[in-house]
């Protein structure tokens, strides 16, 4: 049933990569140690030297491997991330996964030969924007943003001439990629150009009689009841009070799952499943991708093991099957 889609999944260390290639990831993504990925946390990424080991290890077992330069270049800065696309392409990855179309045009000049993936940072959720960034910039896949239905998404794969990616599993982000700026407005870090969304340096959490408080940059994001699960302070997942209630203003802490979709997904013509987490360790990638090799292999869909893995210990379809249209 599942033939032909793959499965990307996420790789924060060494560790993580080698956990995904032995699980049967069909592609790992990662970054470097730096700002130029969105996901620049400390303890986390790789550097060249790792970078040459784990693609090593990946191609030794037939695994691709895809460096994400998805953060939008700094001003007068330009050089580290070009240095970067020189370096994933010295080193022999498969693909490099961008959204700057300054970083695009870069790429596409002086490696015209090389495999151009587009970011969800880019936003590009029309049939228009993917053939205008695969005419100029030769792009041969588009990560699609968690904000289209599935036939919205069969629609765009009858109407373009490259491959699509779409978010299967991993936590949620109500806001459109590559426009959020939450963040930085308390902790001074911008997730499109630092890479990091709420950085741990500015998240404390305070253990209380009642329960939990968590905080960022100083300011109140969530108390949680002592037998409740607690989520990680980002604004756009706090409980605030509005309007004399408390609740969650823009999202609830709940985590993407489409393993009950998946028949539906494959009809609609994608090509790939991305597994969010770079950020976390090698237990939740070697539990996540497991799962979804048998899933997607036909075996079984079994989500428990996955809702304890959830933020919050919930999953949601998300925009995939959309509900309250």
């Amino acid at each position: 049933m599942a033939e032909g889609i793959e499965i990307i999944c996420p790789a924060g260390t060494l560790a993580a990569l080698k956990v995904a290639v032995d699980e049967g990831a069909d592609a790992v993504y990662l970054g470097f140690r730096d700002e130029t990925n969105a996901r620049n946390f400390p303890g986390l990424n790789f550097s060249r030297e790792e970078l040459a080991e784990g693609i090593a290890y990946a191609h030794a077992r037939r695994t691709e491997v895809f460096v994400a330069i998805n953060t939008y270049a700094a001003a007068g800065k330009q050089s580290l991330w070009h240095q970067a696309i020189d370096d994933a392409v010295r080193l022999g990855a498969d693909a490099i996964i961008l959204a700057d179309i300054g970083l695009l045009a870069y790429a596409s000049k002086k490696h015209p030969d090389f495999r151009l993936h587009l970011s969800v940072q880019a936003s590009a959720s029309t049939a228009e924007a993917i053939r205008l960034y695969h005419a100029r910039f030769g792009i041969r896949r588009v990560v699609l943003p968690r904000v289209l239905t599935l036939p919205e998404i069969a629609a765009i794969n009858r109407d373009i001439q490259v491959e699509t990616e779409i978010f299967a599993f991993g936590g949620m982000c109500p806001m459109a990629e590559g426009r959020c700026s939450l963040s930085s407005y308390i902790t001074g870090k911008s997730p499109n150009q630092n890479g990091v969304c709420s950085p741990a340096s500015h998240v404390v959490y305070h253990k209380e009689a009642d329960g939990l408080t968590t905080e960022l940059g100083g300011f109140t994001i969530n108390r949680f009841a002592k037998n409740e699960n607690a989520g990680y302070p980002t604004l756009c997942k706090g409980r605030f009070e509005a309007n004399g209630s408390i609740s969650y203003i823009f999202e609830d802490p709940v985590s993407l799952n489409v393993t009950e979709m998946l028949p539906e997904i494959i009809a609609s013509g994608v090509k790939a499943l991305k597994i969010e987490g770079r950020q976390r360790g090698k237990a939740y990638v070697r539990d996540v991708v497991r799962t979804f090799r048998r899933a997607v292999d036909g075996q079984h869909r079994n989500t428990a093991c996955l809702r304890g893995l959830s933020e919050g210990g919930k999953t949601t379809e998300g925009a995939y099957e959309r509900k309250w249209r």
